[in-house]
């Protein structure tokens, strides 16, 4: 996608904090734009495949559901970058993670059943990925700041 035209600025706008939760949302939002659901689904496509939208899901308060959650960071030489992100991008509690320019140069989010659970998945991780550790720092206190992009 070579460029965002209104459409797509006003459908990003909705579907930022008010994405319809019904059996047919697209069709919905189809209605609120006055263009088809195929319509909806195709911008949708193509502002995925050009990396506009990232994901599209829930966010949910992992710590409200009973889960634990931490900041986790790791001492990742060069030559087993790939294998690390290899290992921990597969795990389905992983989210964020980045490179820094730090002596710590990969940091990720994990959310797990419980801190236990989570510190051996970690270790298990760390083995895997074949470096020394990866530690966890977890939230002493919680900031959660609404984010939305007007387009």
């Amino acid at each position: 996608m070579s460029r965002v035209d209104e459409t797509d600025r006003k459908l990003l706008n909705i579907i930022q904090t008010d994405f319809p939760l019904s059996p047919r949302p697209f069709q919905e939002l189809a209605l609120k734009l006055n263009i088809s659901e195929e319509e909806v689904l195709r911008r949708i496509r193509a502002l995925k495949e050009s990396g506009i939208i990232r994901r599209i899901g829930g966010s949910f308060d992992s710590r409200k559901l009973g889960f634990f959650s931490t900041l986790c960071a790791a001492k990742v030489p060069p030559e087993r970058l790939e294998r690390f992100n290899e290992v921990i991008n597969s795990h389905p509690g992983v989210t964020h993670n980045y490179q820094r320019n730090h002596d710590y140069n990969v940091w990720f989010t994990f959310i797990g059943e419980s801190e236990e659970k989570v510190e051996e998945t970690l270790r298990g991780m760390a083995e895997r990925a074949g470096i020394e550790e990866i530690v966890s720092l977890p939230a002493r206190r919680t900031f959660k700041i609404k984010v939305k992009f007007e387009l």
